[in-house]
């Protein structure tokens, strides 16, 4: 069988020419495609971007945690002071009915003299003028007498004063009696804050 060459040849050119036609993509075209594609970098800028929103949010968080600790520590200081000084009010007024309930006319011009450091305006002016007739007629009967407060309670209170109700128990003795009975007494005590003291004002017998 005989083989057309020329045929052959044409054949050969045009597979030739059929292989010539196919596009390669070069290196750099390739390298180009690749930076389009999502890689690594996208996720790690997202998820920075998500740490400092959580960073934001936990430091407002904490913030607005420590102006609330901060605002309830201030009113609990707030009603700590109020409560002390309520009871400061109270001793004062307290301690003034003890001084003027416990008497002894063995030592009577000390126990005067205790009544007057604690007292102030018009209670103090009142028994300034009364206390040496008092002190006189404590030693010629040679009186004693001993308080005990049996109840006491912050009636009223206004800016620097208070108003305090004081129940005192008292037993008395002189040299033409022994000791009697206890006798029940009330009243109400005015207290005033003067500076950082507080002090006796007023002294009212009550039913």
């Amino acid at each position: 069988m005989a083989i057309d060459v020329a045929a052959a040849g044409e054949l050969t050119d045009e597979s030739t020419a059929g292989h010539e036609d196919v596009d390669v993509p070069e290196s750099d075209e390739l390298a180009d495609t690749a930076d389009i594609l999502p890689g690594d970098g996208v996720g790690d800028d997202r998820s920075r971007t998500s740490a400092r929103g959580m960073l934001v949010v936990s430091s407002a968080v904490v913030l607005g945690l420590l102006v609330l600790l901060g605002w309830l520590g201030f009113q609990g200081y707030r009603a700590h002071q109020g409560e002390a000084e309520r009871q400061r009010f109270i001793d004062t007024a307290r301690q003034g009915a003890l001084n003027l309930t416990t008497m002894d006319w063995q030592h009577a011009d000390v126990d005067v003299r205790r009544i007057m450091d604690g007292a102030t305006g018009e209670f103090y002016n009142d028994f300034a003028n009364r206390s040496q007739p008092f002190v006189d007629v404590l030693k010629q009967a040679k009186a004693s007498s001993v308080g005990t407060v049996t109840d006491v309670g912050l009636e009223s209170r206004s800016g620097d004063s208070a108003q305090v109700l004081v129940s005192v128990a008292v037993k008395t003795s002189n040299s033409a009696a022994a000791q009697q009975v206890p006798r029940a007494w009330r009243m109400r005590i005015a207290v005033m804050k003067i500076g950082d003291q507080m002090k006796v004002s007023n002294v009212e017998f009550v039913p």
